[in-house]
């Protein structure tokens, strides 16, 4: 197959030992980011299989009725960038494993970096001393804090261990589906939703975007929590109510710290969650490592070849067999 590799920005994908499950094919990586509909169709316009990285790439009608082509969209977890009615309607089949084995350690862990930096202040005092000055401020010890987690998932819980692991106190919100397991596996759920906000140092948010979760954090969330509380988000920008989070952050009350922006890349500089002190922005590289691209492009990989090979697997639009181009 003629398969097109998007957005992989540094060239990373052929240096991974999975990448070798491409051998058989003809690949082509595009190592930038093309936001306009009819020159991406023109670069890609030879492709049978395209891997998309992520959300990177919106894939939508306007673009899928350009690919004459294409049979064949493979990546990995949930999928709000890809019209899969469109791919439907266009003879295009989506492949996305959605039940992976694994959480994303590296998210899990970054998340704890943006916690541990955001208390001790490690940006400031960096910048401090590469300036010539020395201590910026004084920071915050972690041991004894109460870090809530909202979405009990297993991201969430690779979080909940490693808070354990340095003294903090967990505590949970999330649909009541999730909040019924996580009162079975004998963990503390927050009262209420107020409470869970009200009383917790630092939130941390893990659930999937989907049409039901979109929004789902409230400015009046984000207002309930307490002076100096850190607001964490890894997993999806639009899980808060577009706009809340910079309006609160305006308020210099609480503090934030953010790995997913509604626009990505995010460079007007003078967006309050890349201007304002209170804020320390990282450019979602949560799942950005090595390790974690080898487990989750194998997966993508693995997808491309049992479609070649007439066995197709993960398969979000089954019903595509009922279409043609």
């Amino acid at each position: 197959m003629k398969v097109h590799i998007l957005d992989d920005w540094f060239d990373t994908l052929r240096t991974l030992p999975c990448f070798q499950k491409l051998a058989e094919h003809d690949v082509t990586v595009w190592t930038d980011h093309e936001p306009d509909p009819v020159r991406l169709a023109d670069r890609v316009q030879e492709a049978e299989g395209l891997v998309l990285f992520r959300e990177r790439t919106k894939v939508d009608a306007d673009l899928l009725s350009r690919l004459p082509n294409l049979k064949l969209i493979s990546q990995r977890s949930v999928y709000p960038h890809v019209d899969v009615d469109a791919c439907t309607q266009n003879g295009v089949l989506l492949c996305s494993n959605m039940h992976s084995g694994t959480p994303s350690y590296a998210a899990a862990e970054h998340t704890l970096a943006l916690i541990l930096a955001s208390y001790r202040q490690i940006p400031q005092q960096v910048a401090s001393v590469r300036s010539g000055q020395w201590q910026a401020g004084v920071g915050r010890t972690l041991r004894g804090r109460t870090l809530g987690l909202y979405g009990y998932g297993r991201i969430a819980n690779a979080v909940a261990g490693y808070a354990r692991a340095i003294g903090m106190q967990v505590q949970w919100w999330s649909s009541q589906e999730g909040r019924a397991r996580a009162l079975a596996d004998g963990e503390t759920v927050a009262p209420s939703r107020e409470a869970f906000f009200a009383s917790s140092d630092i939130v941390s948010v893990h659930v999937r975007l989907k049409p039901t979760t979109r929004g789902i954090i409230t400015g009046a969330d984000l207002a309930a929590m307490q002076p100096r509380a850190v607001f964490v988000n890894t997993s999806r920008s639009g899980l808060v109510v577009k706009g809340a989070l910079e309006a609160e952050v305006a308020r210099s009350r609480i503090f934030a710290a953010v790995d997913v922006f509604d626009q990505e890349p995010l460079t007007d500089r003078a967006n309050p969650l890349l201007a304002h002190p209170n804020v320390l922005p990282t450019p979602h590289i949560g799942y950005v490592t090595e390790d974690e691209f080898d487990l989750q492009f194998s997966d993508i990989f693995d997808q491309i070849n049992a479609f070649a090979d007439g066995s197709p697997i993960n398969m979000i639009n089954p019903d595509i067999r009922k279409h043609t181009h």
